[in-house]
């Protein structure tokens, strides 16, 4: 593997609207991302990521983008973004923003002409059929429910668009839609952006031509799924896309991949790879279910653990994946993979550290450093999120009382992670001094980075020295490029591995809150990490008190 800046790296989602609010008026902005640059520093991130600060009419927070050349007024201005850059830069930090371009805003001003003359150059920057009062082009159903085709406003023509009807599809079949796609990553990264995050980028690439598949619920459409399965040739614009952009400027990418097939791994993120990095979405994707979030199968420690490794030996030495607990589109990760009513200090810890030794680049998302959880909901009036909405009310149609869909759509709701970060005890928790646009989780007095800051045993302070650990020049290699290998695998509710590289580290998690033991092959040098104050050893038996995790230098 050729080694590049960023493989040492440990990166950082900040939810603009969500992290620090510097004027009151109740939103997350840039001054506010700004100000709290030497909080990331001293964590010890070098990578932020930034979801949507772009022009929007927030139908889908940000991801429908109405310019991509400027900063939305909410958030701030494009000084304040220059100022970003430049500020991270001094810190040595790089800006990644969110790449959205399988489509743009229905108030972009290319929907606006297209409307204006469908037949026209903008007309083919979009998927436009003529309608017909009797059947819709396809039978696809959409993200966040109901059908893919909506009328285009003033004209006999529908227009696709997978997610919401005011994200209309951009046509990539189009070299001049293209053309304007890299036009604008290369205007913002002569701007000094480090890289990109690149969003929901499978769906490019439609299987053509556009066809019905077979329903798979009662309202007669199917999964986009389907045609996603059958979409041939992807490669050829992700491929275009990395020699007129990021190869050129020597940018990071990481790449929000679904649905690839193993064998498309190299392409992807190999060293000629399309991307940098792609996240492993193993754990998220992992009991999901067609008929939607009521019919999900929860996740199990043995489950979590068998996703892990199985991403893991998929990516083998082929590349980096990027690993995540959680991220803006999912619940809370000490929520959803630590079994119920075990959320405490000790078991966010070893999952921390359970993830973050993995072979790859870990990202955090804001909030995830101090083992923030999921919100105690008590009414879908408090839910914001499009998406769990939809999923409420497909719950009730199949036959769940009230209170048993919130439980569903409480459980999974994107708003769990997209509460405010909670700063202080300090009213809204510090996070703003107006009315925050979603309610801030209650239980901010007991969890917040002022409190953590200051407590040596906090979970903040453990994903500190986790990160520490990756960057000790001493064990940087093995952390880093190391081989990964499972050990105990089949020991139930025991997540252990190998890191071998210039030195040999072992990785144990009891994943429950009842002890177990452990016969170590070979006597250990030394524990580099350990969420407990103490080990119980005996020879070479440990002891593992209930959700305790050791890093061990063997």
């Amino acid at each position: 593997m050729k080694k590049k800046w960023w493989h040492d790296k440990v990166a950082y989602q900040i939810y603009p609207k969500s992290f620090y609010d510097s004027n009151g008026d109740g939103i997350g902005d840039i001054p506010g991302i700004i100000s709290k640059l030497d909080y990331l520093q001293d964590l010890g991130v070098d990578i932020i990521w930034l979801s949507p600060c772009y022009p929007s009419p927030l139908a889908d927070q940000g991801y429908d983008i109405s310019d991509y050349y400027n900063i939305d007024p909410r958030f701030g201005t494009m000084e304040d973004m220059e100022q970003l850059i430049a500020e991270a830069k001094k810190r040595n930090m790089y800006i990644l923003m969110d790449l959205v371009v399988n489509h743009c805003s229905d108030e972009h001003e290319w929907f606006r002409k297209a409307c204006e003359e469908p037949e026209g150059k903008y007309g083919n920057f979009f998927y436009l059929r003529d309608k017909d009062e009797e059947k819709l082009p396809t039978n696809w159903r959409s993200y966040f429910g109901g059908p893919v085709w909506e009328d285009l406003p003033g004209t006999n023509k529908q227009y696709l668009h997978v997610f919401h009807k005011k994200q209309p599809d951009l046509n990539w079949e189009n070299p001049e839609l293209r053309e304007e796609v890299y036009k604008n990553i290369n205007w913002w990264l002569e701007k000094g952006l480090g890289g990109f995050r690149i969003d929901a980028i499978i769906n490019i690439k439609k299987a053509l031509p556009l066809r019905d598949y077979e329903p798979d619920r009662e309202d007669g459409l199917c999964s986009i799924h389907k045609m996603l399965k059958e979409a041939k040739g992807i490669g050829e614009f992700l491929g275009e896309m990395r020699d007129r952009t990021f190869k050129k400027y020597d940018a990071f990418s990481v790449g929000e991949v679904f649905n690839e097939k193993p064998e498309e791994i190299p392409d992807f993120i190999g060293d000629d790879g399309y991307f940098s990095s792609m996240f492993d979405f193993n754990e998220t994707i992992f009991g999901q279910s067609e008929k939607g979030w009521y019919d999900a199968k929860p996740i199990t420690p043995d489950d979590y653990k068998n996703c892990c490794f199985d991403a893991q030996e998929k990516a083998g030495n082929i590349g980096f994946l990027s690993n995540i607990i959680e991220n803006h589109d999912e619940p809370r990760g000490v929520s959803r993979y630590i079994p119920e009513g075990d959320c405490c200090i000790e078991s966010k810890k070893m999952l921390a550290a359970l993830n973050f030794m993995l072979r790859g680049l870990p990202f955090i998302y804001q909030g995830q450093e101090l083992g923030m959880e999921n919100v105690p909901f008590t009414s879908i009036e408090q839910v914001d999120d499009i998406s769990t909405l939809d999923e409420y009310r497909v719950a009730l149609d199949a036959g769940l009382s009230p209170e048993e869909a919130l439980k569903v759509a409480a459980r999974y709701s994107r708003d769990n992670a997209r509460t405010p970060m909670q700063w202080s005890d300090a009213p809204h928790a510090g996070f703003t001094t107006g009315t925050p646009w979603l309610d801030v989780n209650p239980n901010y007095t007991e969890i917040n980075a002022a409190a953590q800051q200051e407590d040596s045993g906090s979970v903040r302070n453990f994903y500190k020295k986790l990160i520490a650990l990756r960057k000790n020049p001493e064990y940087k290699d093995t952390v880093v490029y190391g081989s990964l290998e499972p050990v105990w695998r089949e020991q139930h509710n025991l997540m252990a591995y190998y890191r071998k590289g210039d030195s040999t580290l072992l990785v144990i998690g009891n994943y429950q809150k009842e002890e177990q033991t452990v016969t170590l092959p070979a006597p250990y040098q030394k524990i580099l990490l350990n969420n407990y104050p103490d080990t119980a050893e005996k020879n070479s038996e440990i002891t593992l008190h209930g959700y305790q995790v050791l890093i061990l230098e063997m």
